[in-house]
């Protein structure tokens, strides 16, 4: 069956719906401010109900919106690359990380939460984490990962933990922390954690 001008003029306006409905998400992300579905629609000029006709939940969505918002780890990294020095590495990973997170927190936190009434959706969340703490490791992969790689894997679990939104966010609304020093106390218990498996490994 032959399309016709109708269903193409159908389709065009599926996809700018579409195009409108990851624009608002993306510019509401960027404020940092809280990010809903409701919002969303309303920015994009069009109803909760098709918001979630092109996108099954929020997280779905926010992942769309956040596409490109991250560089790869070593653009992210570039300025420490001729580092060979671990826990400098790390320090500026988790610094980056962070101040990232705190520039599109209304967008994170939305993740988070949705990710924990719904673990399965966990695999919508970025994962940026992950690989800033692998390129930041890079010089430990020939010594500490070839030596005892359970040791290297423990290491990045523990990295995972300080470098995260989850740590930041503990920081600053259960201990009360100004942004600035939440992102200061999760760089320092970064380094310690990398620091601390250099000294394991130089006593080896």
């Amino acid at each position: 069956m032959p399309t016709t001008q109708t269903d193409t003029g159908r389709s065009n306006q599926k996809k700018r719906t579409r195009t409108a409905i990851v624009e608002a998400a993306r510019e509401l992300i960027g404020t940092g401010a809280e990010v809903t579905m409701p919002a969303i629609a309303r920015a994009a000029l069009v109803s909760e109900a098709t918001a979630y006709r092109y996108f099954p939940d929020l997280p779905s969505l926010i992942r769309e919106g956040l596409a490109g918002a991250w560089p790869a780890p070593a653009e992210a990294l570039a300025p420490v690359a001729d580092s060979t020095d671990p826990a400098e590495r790390v320090a500026f990973a988790c610094e980056f990380l962070l101040r990232g997170v705190l520039l599109r927190q209304g967008a994170v936190r939305a993740m988070i939460a949705a990710t924990i009434t719904r673990p399965e959706t966990a695999t919508a969340r970025p994962g940026v984490r992950f690989g800033l703490i692998d390129h930041a490791l890079l010089p430990l992969a020939d010594t500490l990962g070839t030596t005892d790689p359970e040791a290297f894997a423990q290491l990045k679990r523990d990295l995972a933990v300080a470098v995260s939104a989850e740590a930041l966010f503990t920081l600053t609304d259960l201990c009360g922390l100004s942004p600035d020093d939440a992102v200061a106390s999760a760089v320092r218990t970064a380094t310690t954690l990398t620091e601390a498996a250099l000294r394991t490994t130089a006593r080896r």
